[in-house]
């Protein structure tokens, strides 16, 4: 049995992920950081102070065994969102009738399992309990307009388990009979903010996924609570990164991830967006160390195909360049790229025309000690998005040749 490691945000290995399951012989486990605070999210982490977890849902999703006989009635709880105009009143009628058995499913799903009907009971009980607290404390309503009702288990998890993220992912792991596992970079409930090269402050994960531009990020940043945007905005861009500098927190990896790496075969950075997603896992004290230090593993980097909203003007290298900067800035330690990398996977394909492909830039490299691979790893039916099974094959198969080369052991 072979253990990958995927460090990925929500959607960015939705090609990969599934691929792996599909192999025998592969343990995967997804890691995922969670603060997203957009929309849903944003509200569940605000009334709750807890980390985000539609990402960590979402993957989770991509994991649900195929031949459960709840199957159907698991995708509709972890696809299932209220809808904008719900009421109040009405959700939390319809969820507290569920809580005392008054009906048998959750949002139109009936499982036969009592163990995870149960589960579910009792996690939605103590969301209500819990919401019931916090409103009267804020004096506010929660808004279920367009919430997951995933997101609502997970917080009735998160209060259950003693606030603690990791424990609330790895119990619905166990209880959905999930074919893989997902586990949160850390604990730690941070708020994300990020440093354009103009002085702009974006101040909140929402808004670095909204970004709009070509004005490159300068830095992300993981902070203990909100900035004061009138006030910050006043600043000049030295006091900005001064104060930005002074305040970041160095989080720490969790001990679940730290082992899922020291056990790792196969390392997978999975492409995705950069300084939402991949940027605050690689920020994580003690994750480019436990990359580091695991020599028998291969280490893989997956380039993007197409260029996203907030790296609009990255060539390849700048990918691999960012991640090798992140995974430096998350210890005292500086690490040379081999110490992280093996493989840079680069695309050469280009099946779509209006696509915005991302350039490979020959000189870019000169200086990046890490084996190239350049292949059409498009998909033929989703140009710019990649082929799953053609990138799973080819880390294999470099798997394979630098163990039988004694390059891997």
């Amino acid at each position: 049995m072979l253990n990958v490691v995927i460090l990925n945000g929500g959607r960015g290995a939705a090609a990969l992920i599934p691929t792996m399951l599909a192999r025998q012989g592969l343990h995967v486990t997804s890691v995922v950081n969670a603060y997203d605070d957009g929309k849903s999210t944003g509200e569940i982490r605000r009334f709750f102070g807890m980390l985000g977890p539609s990402d960590i849902r979402k993957v989770q999703e991509l994991m649900l065994p195929v031949d459960d006989p709840d199957h159907q009635a698991s995708l509709r709880v972890f696809q299932y969102r209220f809808p904008m105009d719900c009421l109040h009143g009405e959700v939390l009628s319809h969820l507290a009738a569920f809580v005392a058995g008054e009906q048998s499913d959750l949002v139109g799903a009936s499982f036969k399992s009592a163990k995870v009907r149960s589960a579910l009971q009792a996690f939605v009980r103590e969301f209500l309990a819990g919401l019931n607290a916090i409103e009267q404390v804020n004096g506010e309503r929660f808004s279920f307009a367009d919430c997951s009702i995933m997101n609502c288990i997970y917080a009735g998890a998160f209060l259950a388990l003693n606030r603690n993220i990791e424990q609330a992912t790895l119990f619905i792991d166990r209880l959905f009979k999930l074919r893989g596992t997902v586990l949160p970079t850390s604990i730690e409930d941070k708020k994300l903010v990020a440093l354009r090269e103009n002085g702009q402050m974006l101040y909140s994960e929402a808004e670095i996924v909204e970004l709009r531009s070509n004005v490159r990020i300068e830095r992300i940043y993981l902070l203990d609570k909100p900035l004061d945007k009138a006030r910050f905005d006043a600043l000049t861009m030295d006091e900005k990164r001064y104060y930005l500098e002074r305040h970041h927190c160095y989080v720490a990896v969790s001990p679940s991830v730290r082992l899922a790496l020291q056990q790792a075969d196969i390392i997978i950075y999975s492409a995705g967006t950069q300084h939402s997603s991949l940027y605050p896992t690689y920020l994580s004290a003690g994750l480019a160390q436990s990359i580091a230090d695991n020599k028998s593993a291969l280490k893989v980097f997956v380039t993007n195909i197409g260029a996203d909203y907030e790296t609009p003007s990255y060539k390849a290298s700048d990918y691999i360049r960012g991640a090798h900067r992140y995974l430096n800035l998350s210890d005292a330690r500086t690490y040379d790229m081999n110490e992280l990398f093996d493989v840079v996977l680069l695309n050469q394909s280009r099946l779509k025309a209006d696509e915005t492909y991302v350039e490979f830039d020959e000189a870019g490299f000169t200086d990046v000690p890490v084996c190239r691979v350049m292949d059409a790893f498009e998909s033929p039916t989703s140009p710019g998005k990649h082929d799953g099974a053609r990138v799973v094959q080819a880390v294999l198969d470099l798997y394979e040749s630098t163990t039988s080369l004694g390059l891997v052991t």
